[in-house]
């Protein structure tokens, strides 16, 4: 036998001693309780939805899944320490369109590479975006919001939680793709929504969890959803397609992520715990009458969908020339 059939031999063996060991360690897998960091505050929305998330997992491992909060330099220090924990399957965290799909167009220089350090686990759920005005605005759709900021521009105003946040990337994707010139008002501390209900700003581009209770009382007006087709919580809201703005799609996501490195087999097995997660009637129920959908996918279909979405936001973010370093 020549030295390099016995080399590929023992590589070959080597090969499948690891294969086999990352089976066992994930058919025992957990034995102990999961970390799951959320990047953002205690009692946030996110965090709502991690925690519910955490339950349902908790019950399908058979270990407790403690959602454990490190909010920050948006979302920047939690998922750093996702990062940087160790690969075995026990810290997880919440990726969001934030952290995952933005970032790193906004800064030159992240203590993390979102390709490169994190496994895709599974998504988690999908929120619409919508166009959400105070019911005192001059205009009642979102077509109507073109013609009046074409013929008045730059006095449209549209709330945001500061440059780059969600908010306002998405007014920045509607704005270029309506062409027109919105005027962008950061709030840094607090909530917007009073001001909107209040008429002191016109609109807001936002998933609806925290607008739907306002939507469905009267005191603010959702004029335009994403999405191919009307969603089934809000039949009578148009798409931005019916309102003439093509390639309109910001998602608001959430997905679990492990350090890169995790064995495989873990990702896999969290990810089918996930899509057990996902079945839960009353959740998927609740995500629906949000504007959106509670979804799992396996690990690759996640990674192709990060992959996708910070693609087009990178373009929203290089048209709009926004840069935080």
């Amino acid at each position: 036998m020549t030295p390099f059939i016995t080399r590929r031999t023992g590589l070959a063996a080597l090969t499948l001693a690891l294969l086999a060991a990352s089976g066992v360690q994930a058919q025992d897998y957990p034995t102990k309780p999961i970390r799951l960091l959320a990047p953002f505050p205690a009692g946030s929305g996110p965090d709502a939805n991690a925690r519910e998330i955490a339950g349902e997992l908790t019950k399908i491992l058979g270990q407790t899944v403690i959602v454990e909060n490190k909010p920050g330099a948006s979302g920047i220090i939690g998922t750093d320490a996702a990062a940087k924990a160790a690969p075995d399957g026990y810290t997880l965290v919440v990726g969001t369109t934030s952290t995952m799909s933005v970032l790193r167009h906004l800064y030159t220089k992240l203590p993390f590479n979102t390709e490169r350090d994190f496994a895709p686990v599974s998504l988690l759920g999908v929120l619409n975006t919508g166009l959400i005005a105070t019911p005192s605005a001059p205009f009642k759709t979102a077509a109507e919001l073109v013609t009046y900021a074409k013929a008045n521009p730059d006095t449209v105003t549209a709330a945001t939680l500061g440059a780059g946040s969600y908010f306002h990337l998405a007014g920045e994707w509607f704005a270029s793709n309506a062409g027109v010139k919105l005027r962008f008002v950061p709030y840094s501390t607090t909530s917007p929504y009073t001001d909107l209900m209040a008429g002191q700003v016109q609109v807001m581009f936002d998933a609806l969890p925290a607008a739907v209770g306002g939507i469905r009382g009267g005191k603010l007006k959702l004029l335009a959803l994403t999405g191919k087709t009307r969603h089934p919580a809000f039949p009578d809201v148009p798409t931005f397609a019916e309102a003439g703005i093509a390639d309109y799609a910001p998602l608001a996501w959430q997905g679990i992520l492990a350090p890169a490195g995790t064995p495989k087999a873990i990702v896999e097995k969290l990810s089918a715990a996930m899509q057990k997660a996902a079945q839960n009637p009353q959740l998927a129920e609740k995500w629906r009458q949000y504007g959106g959908e509670l979804k799992a996918t396996t690990p690759a279909e996640f990674a192709a969908f990060i992959k996708t979405d910070s693609a087009q936001w990178g373009q929203v973010v290089r048209k709009a020339g926004v840069k935080l370093d």
